[in-house]
């Protein structure tokens, strides 16, 4: 497997909110997408796109908002109460076989591929085998979803 495109940093945060106000009016932050929901993951999401000097966008902010008493990263704000960094996310061509070469090299891999956020397959890599960071990996979109 080849490492690909970064896709985004995944920010978990106790209010998608006060977090879209800090990126706009702290980090000037011009396009953010209108937060939606992920039921069967329990989070509320949107994404802050990072501009690069070719005008497009760059590597994307994923905020992370609870959705529900039995969220996905209800621990994580528990014992992070102002949110923080949550996962790393690498594109992949082909997520089944990415999936299969990190099991082969004994990777543990967290849960079922479902859809992500951004409406491709993906999975997740338990941290302490991704150097004590969860790591997300995902399908690259057939169509630029950035």
């Amino acid at each position: 497997m080849k490492l690909g495109r970064l896709n985004h940093i995944g920010v978990a945060t106790p209010s998608i909110a006060d977090s879209i106000t800090h990126y706009r009016d702290t980090l000037g932050a011009t396009h953010i997408t209108e937060p939606f929901d992920l039921p069967e993951q329990g989070v509320k999401v949107c994404f802050v796109d990072t501009p690069t000097d070719s005008g497009m966008n760059g590597t994307q902010i994923e905020l992370i908002e609870p959705l529900g008493e039995q969220s996905s990263i209800r621990n994580f704000l528990e014992k992070n109460p102002l949110g923080g960094q949550h996962h790393v996310c690498f594109e992949v061509p082909d997520i089944a076989e990415a999936r299969a070469d990190f099991e082969a090299k004994g990777k543990r891999i967290l849960g079922p591929t479902r859809i992500g956020a951004h409406g491709t397959p993906v999975f997740f890599v338990h941290p302490k085998d991704m150097m004590g960071q969860l790591t997300e990996i995902m399908e690259t979109p057939k169509e630029d979803a950035h």
